[in-house]
C-alpha cells in the first residue's frame, strides 16, 4: 500500500541533514525535471520582484525567495518532518513509535510542485514552489511534471491511495488510484464537501494507514481498516471512498 499526501505551503526551518543531493530521492526518474526547476527557482531568486510574482508571494513572505536562493546549499531534513500544517498535525509523526515510523517511511509519499513527489524519509531543504505557480520560461508545472510523473506513478506496483487534491493532483494522476472525499453530514442528512477540515481528516486517515498491520490491497479493505479505526466510510465508486463526518 502507498498513500500519497499533499505538500504544504508551510514548511519547517533548518535541518541536521546534508544539502540536497537529488539522487538520494525515491523515483530518480524524475532527477533531470527536478533539476531543471531546482536550478530554475534558484536563479529567479535574484530578483525579487520576479520571485514575487512568479510565486504569488506577498510583501510579509519574501524571506521565501531567500530559501529558494539557498536551496542547493541549506540544510535538509527527511520530507516528513519538513512539511508542517492541519495535515501533518493529524498525522502526528514525531508522536509515532520507531515501528510506524518505518511504516510511514515505506507507506508515504508527498507530491511537491518542485519535486514531483518524494519519500517521506526523502531530505529535502525549505522551499517556495506551489503546484500553481508559473516560473519564467516554463509553462504550467502540469505541463512540465505530467508527461513524466504521470508514467512514474503508473509503474508503481501496489495498491495507491491518492490524498493529493486540486493542482498537485493534476501534475501526475495516478492510473487505477483511489481517491478520498471528505463531507460533513448535517442532521437532516444532507452533506457538503469539508473545506478547512479536510487536511485535518486526511491527516488521520494517513496515521490509521500507516499503523495497521493489515494488508491494504483494496478498497474494500482499505474502507474495512478505516471504518475498523472508527472512521465512517462508504465506498463511492471502484476508485473513491467518501468519509463522513459530523
Amino acid at each position: 500500500m502507498l498513500v500519497i499526501l499533499p505538500p504544504s505551503e508551510t514548511k519547517s526551518d533548518g535541518g541536521s541533514g546534508a544539502p540536497l543531493d537529488l539522487d538520494r530521492l525515491r523515483l530518480p526518474e524524475l532527477n533531470p525535471v527536478r533539476r531543471r526547476l531546482a536550478e530554475a527557482i534558484v536563479g529567479l531568486a535574484a530578483d525579487l520582484d520576479a520571485s514575487q510574482r512568479a510565486l504569488g508571494l506577498s510583501k510579509t513572505q519574501l524571506a521565501e525567495v531567500e530559501r529558494n536562493a539557498d536551496l542547493f546549499d541549506a540544510p535538509t531534513t527527511p520530507a516528513i518532518t519538513r512539511y508542517t500544517g492541519v495535515l501533518y498535525d493529524a498525522l502526528d509523526y514525531p508522536g509515532m513509535t520507531r515501528a510506524a515510523k518505518d511504516k510511514a517511511a515505506e507507506r508515504l509519499m508527498i507530491g511537491s510542485a518542485l519535486f514531483g513527489v518524494v519519500g517521506a524519509a526523502d531530505p529535502i531543504p525549505a522551499y517556495r514552489l506551489s503546484g500553481g505557480s508559473r516560473l519564467p520560461g516554463f509553462g504550467t508545472l502540469a505541463s512540465v511534471w505530467k508527461p513524466v510523473l504521470a508514467p512514474a506513478l503508473d509503474r508503481i506496483d501496489d495498491f495507491v491511495l491518492d490524498l493529493r487534491s486540486g493542482a498537485y493532483l493534476n501534475l501526475g494522476p495516478v492510473r487505477d488510484s483511489v481517491t478520498a472525499t471528505v463531507v460533513t453530514e448535517a442532521p437532516d442528512g444532507t452533506r457538503k464537501v469539508v473545506s478547512h477540515f479536510n487536511k485535518h481528516y486526511k491527516g488521520l486517515i494517513a496515521r490509521t494507514l500507516v499503523q495497521t498491520r493489515a494488508q491494504v490491497r483494496d478498497i474494500d479493505k482499505l474502507a474495512a481498516v478505516l471504518a475498523d479505526a472508527g472512521h465512517r466510510v462508504e465506498i463511492a465508486s471502484p476508485t473513491e471512498i467518501v468519509v463522513v463526518t459530523e
